[in-house]
């Protein structure tokens, strides 16, 4: 990634009086991808207008390649594109609405052709270019509306909810495109998803927004297992997210008290400090009580299954180890362990597993 690319400082939005988006200082780097993600009514789509110039802020200003944007707005938003959840696609041929774009920016006619067909190929559209727009299933019309924005070769392209509503098989062989296409033209992306997987999938750096507000912002992985406050845990699904009080501290090393047991984690609070610590499901390992064996986690306590619930791949099991305890394992494991509402195992913790939230 190159340097800043687009800057935004101080960035306030109302509507209807209510201020829906306030953000200090948000920055984009040349060929970077950042994927924005938060509950309904966060400000995502606000902020994807603003950044975009298709809504003007009451406070704050824009820089795009460290020049400010307003006075020339139109120049600023041809170098970039938009791509909205529902495409907005012209009662035109599949070939009509890629090359929209390219007729607004006055693309001669040869270049105009090439740059289209070479959208429709990599978007894997060219066969229906002919077809008429109302005629396109859910999939093909994202798949233009894509190729119509990578059409205009974009510094920066917008994408807000691009990959909803569409069924699995055809949402993974869109993604694969659009995430090719990403890299292969060097374009900066903001990417507005409700899929933490996909954002994960997408992005170079996450940010979680809540009430208008950048509440956390960084690395997917740090993001993902160091949530800095309990509302970015649980958004992350970091689905066990526990109250102690420290007993012990030492040499970097917490024994924490949840309920009468008793969990080992790495950390300095001092002894009678209350705190909240969360553990992902993919932390927790599974062993059947009556086989357990030997394992390096210091934390393994005891539990009974509540509920086992398949997701394809994977199942997530509930237990009841005095405290609520979540588990994600292969669904090939949880048949091999025999998992079932009833069933006794011992779950495990490794100590670097534990997040410390906050006090």
């Amino acid at each position: 990634m190159n340097g800043p690319l687009l800057e935004a400082e101080n960035l306030r939005f109302r509507q209807g009086g209510r201020l829906v988006l306030d953000i200090p200082s948000i920055s984009l780097s040349g060929g970077e991808a950042l994927a924005v993600v938060g509950p309904n009514g966060a400000g995502k789509s606000s902020l994807v207008m603003c950044l975009s110039g298709l809504w003007t802020p009451q406070e704050g200003e824009i820089h795009f390649s460290g020049q400010k944007i307003g006075a020339d707005l139109l120049a600023y938003r041809r170098q970039t594109a938009v791509v909205f959840q529902e495409p907005l696609l012209f009662d035109a041929t599949v070939y009509e609405n890629v090359a929209v774009g390219l007729r607004l920016r006055k693309i001669k006619d040869d270049e105009l052709h090439h740059r289209v067909h070479a959208a429709l190929r990599r978007f894997k559209i060219e066969k229906i270019a002919e077809r008429g727009a109302k005629n396109l299933s859910g999939g093909e019309a994202k798949r233009a509306g894509l190729a119509r924005a990578f059409a205009c070769d974009p510094k920066i392209v917008f994408l807000d909810e691009p990959f909803s509503a569409l069924d699995p098989p055809t949402r993974e062989a869109l993604l694969e495109d659009f995430q090719e296409s990403l890299g292969d033209i060097g374009a900066t992306a903001l990417l507005v998803t409700h899929d933490l997987n996909e954002a994960l999938r997408l992005c170079d750096r996450l940010f979680v927004m809540k009430a208008g507000r950048v509440v956390q912002s960084g690395p997917p992985e740090e993001v993902v297992n160091r949530p800095v406050d309990q509302f970015v845990a649980s958004f992350v699904g970091m689905e066990t997210l526990l109250k102690g009080v420290v007993t012990k501290s030492e040499d970097g090393l917490m024994e924490i008290e949840v309920c009468g047991s008793f969990f080992s984690a790495v950390g300095d609070a001092d002894a009678g400090e209350l705190v909240l610590f969360g553990v992902r499901p993919e932390n927790v390992t599974l062993s059947l009580a009556s086989t357990a064996k030997n394992t390096s986690a210091r934390n393994n306590f005891f539990a009974k299954v509540t509920r086992v619930t398949n997701h394809g791949a994977v199942s997530k099991v509930e237990m009841d180890a005095g405290f609520p305890l979540c588990a994600l394992v292969t669904s090939l494991s949880a048949r091999d362990l025999c998992l079932a509402a009833g069933a006794e195992v011992i779950a495990s913790v490794k100590t670097t597993s534990l997040h410390i939230i906050k006090s």
